[in-house]
């Protein structure tokens, strides 16, 4: 996958946080060699999140964040520091932007004390370094302690590519393999990918889970076979031996698991990417909540990106009319998607997620603190629909996981 096709959940977040003015948006045009934010020296200039992806070795694809001041004021400031708060729950290098003049504020002290408490890679970078002297430069560093520091001046350049080498030595940190499906099966092994294609697929191309799967299977020189719901059996009766894998969309696991002979391992996107992201043994917990659902309960159901409904939408159709079948009753539903997820879980009795394919690890990692400090379950799409359809177990056991 080349750099310009990586999706934004699959590059290292890099976030640039600090004071109104501060010199965040000077520096991250510095590091971009382009006007990407505005600067200006009205405080609260930057009133969004401001997003460059580029690539950065030896992290890879980057995407950049410039975020408003930590402490903007009045009442869209809040609304501004807030959005900035959101911002850090993805982030996976955090740079916190410091005039080196003025030193560190309150503000910034507590943004390191948050960064140390989540144990989340940060670098400290004083900016306008063109207008200190060597003592105040000595004064700086003796305040930074054991931080990673950089001086920087958006005007002279220093330190620019200092900056970059420091946000690269994270790398060991933040760039971790992983793999969909790869070690799941040999080199040289057939999968066979059922992508159904229908109103909400994207005319003229794949969903992500379908792209980033077809792609690392053909990087580990596997066969990959492409079909809709409808063609498999005829696939399947063409071939001389079984495939190693069927992967489905979790939409038609209940058609899929008949057609597919028990004897051949079947999963679904959902469950992969689950599994990629690190969470599918935690929504394993979310099954018992759900049969666990009565009258009156409230679900939450969330989705990591932002679309058209149409009229057989999953999230908004599809899973409910699932549960109420499966329960007998239909509990209170409540959606969010895109960047949107709940401080408070409190009212909900289970949250049910969508693939994430769209979330960065870091962000989907955030949502399940969430839900495990709040003590609400959470499962996502694909095992929801693969145990209404009693086809979890099969489901799990070909990515070696059991639902006990």
């Amino acid at each position: 996958m080349s750099l310009q096709d990586t999706v934004s959940a699959e590059r290292v977040h890099v976030a640039f946080f600090g004071m109104c003015n501060a010199g965040k948006s000077s520096l991250m045009n510095a590091v971009t060699a382009q006007d990407v934010s505005i600067v200006s020296p009205v405080p609260g200039t930057t009133t969004d999140p401001v997003k460059k992806a580029m690539e950065l070795l030896p992290l890879g694809p980057v995407l950049l964040l410039d975020t408003p001041g930590l402490d903007d004021s009045g009442n869209l400031g809040a609304l501004r520091v807030d959005r900035s708060a959101k911002i850090l729950s993805v982030t996976d290098i955090a740079v916190l932007a410091v005039d080196a003049a003025k030193g560190f504020s309150e503000q910034d002290l507590a943004f390191l004390s948050e960064l140390k408490t989540r144990k989340l890679p940060h670098l400290i970078a004083f900016t306008k370094a063109d207008r200190i002297s060597p003592e105040t430069r000595e004064e700086r560093l003796r305040e930074a302690t054991e931080n990673v520091t950089v001086f920087t001046s958006a005007v002279t350049g220093e330190g620019i590519e200092a900056f970059k080498e420091a946000l690269g030595s994270f790398a060991p940190l933040v760039k971790k393999e992983k793999l969909i499906l790869a070690d799941l099966v040999a080199p040289g092994s057939t999968v066979i990918l059922v992508t159904p294609i229908d109103g909400s697929a994207p005319k003229g191309r794949l969903i992500l889970p379908q792209q980033l799967t077809l792609r690392e299977l053909l990087d580990h020189h596997c066969k990959a076979l492409v079909c809709q719901p409808e063609e498999l059996s005829e696939l399947l009766s063409m071939l001389k031996e079984p495939p190693a894998l069927v992967v489905t969309d979790s939409q038609a696991f209940a058609a899929v698991g008949k057609t597919v002979p028990q004897s051949i391992p079947l999963t679904s996107f959902s469950i992969l990417f689950a599994r990629y992201k690190g969470s599918l043994g935690i929504f394993l917990s979310g099954i018992k909540a759900l049969d666990g659902l009565k009258p009156g309960d409230r679900v939450l159901i969330a989705e990591g990106c932002t679309h058209h409904r149409q009229c057989e939408d999953i999230g908004t159709v599809k899973i409910p009319a699932l549960l109420e079948k499966h329960l007998g009753f239909r509990p209170e539903f409540t959606w969010v998607s895109g960047g949107d997820f709940p401080k408070d879980l409190g009212d909900y009795a289970l949250v049910v997620h969508c693939g994430a394919c769209m979330l960065s690890e870091q962000e989907m990692a955030h949502r399940l603190t969430v839900s495990k400090t709040e003590g609400v379950p959470m499962l996502n799409y694909g095992m929801a629909i693969a145990y209404m359809n009693g086809i979890l177990r099969r489901s799990l056991k070909a990515v070696g996981l059991t639902e006990e």
